[in-house]
């Protein structure tokens, strides 16, 4: 027999709110819940997955659990239903914000009088039954621009807009653009059968031979962003070899002292430090090509992303205000950023509103890279691994600590005089950093 609510019961909506991230959907991760149970106000109900965090959805209402309309892994629009829940009164105290929907027979508005005379609890807010508005999501920053109709048109034929060139104003996808493509989901010709070969029990069967992963999550998120990056912004790179003896003995005699006990001191801070004095220097470099205000946007702010490689894909939360911190400070905020993204538990917050990116490869034995630049910045740093290497020092050969600094730049914005200027500073305070001291 199916499970229906009682004549008395009233069943509330909660749809998928707007996280504050601006974007237009989330992945559902899991539920913390099942149909049946019961869920009080402000319990964990589910994790989802968006601009590359997880985050969990308290539940705004208490009741048992009737329905759940998304599995884990579909992908969920803002607005869109995520679960219903049964209540035994027309009354339900929710969470501020979220605005859940009541399903009921009648859509009519109760009267003062009525409400007056109602069974209300001391601390609950009436649900007033009404007729659901349409979701209306924020429009994400790293989507194609199309035309609504064309958009319609591409969800028809199964054509994904970030492989069709538009034609419109400002580079925009035209329903046109849309009937010259291919769709995406086109099988290809099929290949021409082969001649069955004798078993032999040394080959693996097809199945074993290859592996499927779906594409999801941050993997997903970051696909979308990288393609857009290499779509939208025309990037260059340079590249210079530091000498960075003092700077690694300087890290030596400072892991010694009582300021930093405690903390993991390794290049990346230092090197942070001087990026941060060499942007300064040359704010051009902390900038950002706003496309539709035709603007570049100076940021007198460093918010100084970190590019962390998790279990779970690439994660670049970033440092809020970091050009006034120290170096023990910026030192103690690189290991927490690290370690809060490793854990998963990176907020939306924790990610958002980057100005600036450090990479660094050296950890992986890599001498030099070529990143792409970050939506919403122009530039990105590359740290190399720190070796020791040959090095001419006053006309003689010496053993000395060698890295690679490189930085990519979004080249609209930012000309090559002056990403050299600012990475040949950069270099100059690894290679003396005492004179960062008079920036502290």
């Amino acid at each position: 027999m199916e499970d229906r609510p009682g004549p008395s019961a009233s069943v509330l909506e909660f749809r998928l709110p707007d996280l504050g991230e601006g974007l237009t959907d989330a992945e559902l991760v899991s539920w913390a819940v099942a149909v049946g149970d019961t869920v009080e106000l402000n319990q964990t109900i589910a994790d989802v997955e968006t601009a590359k965090a997880v985050v969990s959805l308290p539940s705004p209402f208490a009741g048992r659990v009737v329905e759940l309309l998304a599995q884990p892994g579909d992908t969920v629009a803002v607005g869109a239903p995520l679960i219903r829940v049964e209540r035994e009164s027309s009354r339900a105290s929710v969470l501020v914000g979220y605005g859940p929907e009541e399903e009921a027979t009648s859509r009519r508005r109760r009267s003062p009088e009525a409400r007056s005379h109602s069974d209300a609890q001391p601390g609950e807010a009436d649900i007033e039954p009404h007729e659901p508005e349409p979701p209306r999501p924020a429009l994400e920053a790293t989507r194609p621009a199309a035309t609504p109709a064309a958009r319609k048109l591409a969800r028809e034929l199964g054509i994904d807009l970030w492989f069709v060139a538009g034609s419109g104003p400002g580079g925009a996808v035209t329903v046109d653009d849309v009937r010259g493509a291919v769709p995406v989901s086109q099988p290809r010709p099929a290949l021409p059968a082969a001649a069955p070969a004798a078993a032999d029990p040394g080959v693996v069967g097809p199945a074993a031979r290859e592996e499927r992963t779906p594409i999801s999550g941050i993997r997903k998120r970051t696909a979308v962003a990288m393609l857009h990056s290499a779509r939208t912004i025309p990037q260059a790179a340079t590249f210079v070899t530091v000498d960075a003896t003092a700077s690694m003995e300087l890290l030596d005699h400072l892991r010694s002292t009582k300021p930093f006990a405690g903390l993991t001191l390794t290049p990346l801070p230092l090197v942070a430090k001087a990026a941060l004095a060499a942007l300064a220097d040359f704010p051009g470099m902390n900038v950002f090509w706003d496309e539709a205000a035709q603007e570049i946007v100076t940021k007198r702010y460093v918010n100084l992303g970190i590019a962390v490689a998790t279990d779970r894909g690439l994660l670049v939360p970033n440092i809020k205000e970091a050009h006034i911190l120290s170096l023990r400070d910026l030192t103690r905020e690189i290991g927490w950023l690290a370690d809060t993204a490793r854990a998963g538990s990176a907020t939306p917050a924790d990610l958002r509103g980057g100005t600036f990116t450090i990479t660094n490869v050296g950890v992986f034995g890599v001498d030099a890279g070529v990143p792409l630049v970050n939506p919403g910045e122009s530039a990105i740093l590359c740290l190399g691994a720190i070796r020791k290497q040959p090095w001419v020092v006053q006309d003689e050969i010496a053993v000395r600590w060698v890295t690679t600094l490189g930085v990519s730049f979004d080249h609209r914005v930012i000309d090559g005089e002056l990403a050299a200027r600012f990475l040949a500073t950069t270099a100059s305070f690894l290679e003396d950093p005492l004179t960062l001291l008079s920036r502290v």
